[in-house]
């Protein structure tokens, strides 16, 4: 019986190598990337705490994209890391909504 993952990727006719074309461009490092771990390495070393009521900087990318290893591992129900799961979900939506089709969550896929 093939996975949650596998069975989805099917029924939405979705290429997996298109998924990891997605995911490599969706995570990898940009310039305002680079910029955001600057800024909270120097604010590190500075030891400045933040204002209470200021807004939290947004997470920069990764930049690690979902391997053809851990789609591989998805497909065949194997165990995935969080992280991967996170990755594909990210690549799967962007894919979808290029389909003029909703989004999905991780329930649906794991």
């Amino acid at each position: 019986m093939a996975s949650k993952f596998a069975q989805f990727i099917v029924d939405n006719k979705i290429d997996p190598r298109r998924i990891a074309a997605a995911s490599k461009k969706l995570e990898s490092l940009q310039p305002e990337d680079r910029a955001k771990r600057l800024a909270r390495r120097n604010a590190k070393k500075s030891e400045t705490k933040p204002a209470e009521g200021a807004e939290k900087p947004t997470k920069p990318r990764s930049g690690r994209p979902a391997t053809s290893r851990a789609l591989a591992a998805a497909s065949a129900g194997k165990p995935v890391s969080g992280p991967t799961k996170t990755r594909l979900l990210r690549a799967v939506n962007y894919l979808l909504e290029q389909k003029k089709k909703s989004a999905t969550d991780l329930k649906s896929l794991f």
